[in-house]
């Protein structure tokens, strides 16, 4: 049988109540779509994947609270703590051009516009309007890119490199 990929989408960080609800860490772009109800997931525990489907999600404090409909008591729940919560990669929603997934976009190299090596990008944040791109520096502080066209000039997937231009005060 042959082995499907899988995308991260959220994280399980905790339970919450005793109904069966998990607090979830959102790492999509696409969290209305998601995790709206009748959407499905897998729990990716250890070397399992765990189907589940979700019943209600709501906002928390920056994170989701999702009701699995699989699982109505927190006794159930408590083991998918840490777990990250998946998708298919036949699920992923569709892109408009210009546009990338974050598993396309993480530990790609990061270069300058005059070919200096800035590093990798280990994680994305989504704070606000825009999102920011982490850039892990060798001996240095991580460095965060504003994902906006004055920054982001060229973002090459068959290079796994990001050329940008540092406007005054990002480094």
């Amino acid at each position: 049988m042959e082995s499907k990929a899988y995308y991260h989408v959220g994280k399980i960080v905790n339970t919450h109540g005793i109904r069966g609800e998990v607090k979830v860490v959102p790492i999509t772009d696409f969290a209305d779509e998601r995790f709206k109800q009748g959407a499905s997931l897998m729990i990716e525990k250890g070397d399992q994947m765990i189907p589940v489907t979700v019943e209600q999600a709501r906002p928390h404090k920056g994170m989701l609270l999702l009701k699995l409909a699989e699982y109505d008591n927190i006794n159930d729940v408590e083991t998918f703590r840490n777990c990250f919560l998946s998708v298919a990669e036949d699920d992923q929603q569709p892109l408009e051009d210009g546009a990338y997934y974050y598993h396309q976009i993480i530990g790609l190299q990061v270069e300058t516009t005059d070919g200096r090596s800035l590093g990798k990008i280990k994680e994305i944040m989504a704070p606000g309007a825009n999102d920011v791109w982490v850039v892990e520096r060798p001996n240095q502080k991580d460095l965060l890119l504003p994902v906006i066209k004055d920054v982001i000039k060229k973002v090459d997937l068959d290079e796994q490199k990001v050329i940008v231009e540092l406007m005054e005060g990002l480094e």
